[in-house]
Parts: structure tokens; sequence; C-alpha cells
């Protein structure tokens, strides 16, 4: 249900996880590298995990989507490793027999993923520069 890639995420191979005859709602989300954050120009990014601790959180909040809403199937890859602008970082993908229940979980499998999970995203600067973003939460938890 979550897994974590070194390699190039197929969403194709993501989709063929979920898709089902029975299920009318599919929907998909792609998280791709963008070319900037807050004002400045990025040049790509790393992704770093704590495996272990990701997977299983990562497992819990596909599950837990399960029991929030009426979904048929739910799955979702995160890249780790170093990435370049326009490649894919996370695949999301959800069917339900209904296109509200699969967008809902959806999106609760996204947001839940970047708020608890701990992957840790380097963005490079066109500047030289490089910073580690989006940690507030690991600071949080580390308290």
């Amino acid at each position: 249900m979550f897994t974590i890639s070194s390699s190039p995420i197929e969403t194709a191979a993501v989709v063929a996880r979920v898709e089902d005859a029975t299920c009318g709602g599919l929907v998909i989300f792609e998280g791709r590298v963008r070319n900037h954050h807050r004002g400045r120009d990025v040049m790509r990014l790393e992704y770093e995990a704590y495996e272990a601790l990701a997977k299983a959180e990562g497992s819990r909040i596909v599950t837990d989507a399960f029991a929030k809403f009426p979904i048929h199937a739910a799955a979702c890859v995160h890249r780790t490793g170093l990435l370049e602008i326009g490649e894919i970082a996370v695949v999301v993908a959800v069917s339900a027999a209904h296109r509200e229940a699969a967008f809902d979980a959806c999106r609760h499998i996204i947001d839940e993923l970047k708020a608890t999970v701990p992957i840790w995203k380097r963005e490079f600067y066109a500047d030289g520069t490089d910073e580690w973003t989006g940690c507030d939460h690991c600071a949080k938890h580390a308290h």
C-alpha cells in the first residue's frame, strides 16, 4: 500500500495496483519537482527518509483512509534520492465506487503523508546554496 523507491516512479504501475472494474472513481495525484519555492529558483531536490518509520507511518495513513472513506483500493509511492525538475516525487492512487470518496481519500493520504511521514526534502538553488525544507513537523516531534 505504501512504498519508498530510490528509482523513478512509474505512475501506470501504481494505478495498476488500484484499478478495478467495480470502481467508477479513480483519482491519481502526482507530486512533481518544480523549479521554484518561496521566490527562489530551484535546480533539483534530494529526498531522504527514515525508511522503516516512513514505511510504517505511510502504511498506517493508507490503512486509515480505508477506515475513513468507502474506497476499494489505495496505493502510494514516495521517491528518495536526487530528483531533477519535472520528476515525480510521489504518487497517490485511489479507487472507489464513486469519485467523492476517491478524491477525499487521495487528499487525506497526501496531506497526512506531508504532515507526518519522516521524509525530508533538500532544495538546491540556482545561487549555489541549498537547504532542508518542510522539516517543521520533524522538529516539533523531536521535542
